[in-house]
């Protein structure tokens, strides 16, 4: 029988150590998944969550109108390149930059069909054009060389689809979808802020001591019986009495 129950402690102990160590990896996990997430959400403000405010906010026809390119120049050197169609990197300033005039008219792209574009009394003129809302991106979405050849050189004065701004007339851009913009948005605020909100969360109900309390706090009833229950141990206590 000692024997018996020697085996059966080691092997309790055992269980406990293994819950432990399972513990304690979850909690390194956890804590690593949370700070993580901090930094994603900080990395994401910047380059997905205020682009896509700022294209909300700046209301584009979700239906691409008609562009053609009138003016093409390419540029070196910051004094010369104080602004550009497409820059490859968002975070430093142009050294070289294509920068690409459009004129629009908001008739659809899609009714366009083989007009001329001569005699067309275009809706803005001169205006710039860029590549998305920011006029920036990186490789492989955004490559700016071949954004200029397929806008620029020899393919002035073809007509093209593109995005205008109803906030902003004058701005104009290459590529614009409403619900892949609000899918980033969207994603960008729920995916790091679950992640840190579970993390913290349960690293909070295992570690933080006034956390158990509130989730395992018992009521004033619960905790002191009431006058029928003591009545009720009474009648039990003497019926064992008699017995």
């Amino acid at each position: 029988m000692g024997a018996e129950g020697g085996g059966g402690g080691t092997i309790t102990a055992d269980v406990v150590t293994l819950m432990e160590k399972v513990k304690f990896y979850t909690s390194l996990c956890l804590g690593t998944t949370a700070i993580i997430s901090v930094f994603a959400f900080l990395f994401l403000v910047p380059f997905v969550v205020d682009p896509a405010i700022k294209a909300i906010m700046a209301d584009y026809d979700p239906n691409p109108v008609t562009c053609i390119a009138v003016s093409h120049t390419y540029a070196e050197g910051l004094r010369n390149c104080s602004w550009s169609s497409c820059r490859e990197g968002c975070t430093t300033a142009a050294l070289r930059c294509h920068q690409i005039l459009v004129n629009y008219t908001r008739v659809p792209f899609s009714e366009w069909g083989n007009r001329s574009t001569e005699n067309v009394a275009w809706d803005v003129g001169d205006t710039k054009f860029y590549v998305n809302s920011e006029g920036c991106g990186y490789p492989p979405r955004v490559n700016c060389s071949e954004f200029a050849k397929e806008y620029g050189y020899k393919n002035l004065m073809k007509p093209f689809p593109c995005y205008y701004s109803r906030t902003y007339p004058e701005k104009v851009v290459e590529r614009y979808s409403w619900k892949e913009n609000l899918k980033h948005l969207i994603l960008s605020f729920i995916v790091p802020n679950i992640l840190f909100g579970v993390s913290i969360g349960v690293l909070s109900y295992w570690y933080c001591p006034s956390c158990n309390r509130v989730c395992n706090k018992r009521t004033y009833v619960d905790k002191y019986p009431t006058k029928e229950d003591e009545n009720e141990d009474d009648d039990d206590y003497y019926e064992e009495e008699e017995y």
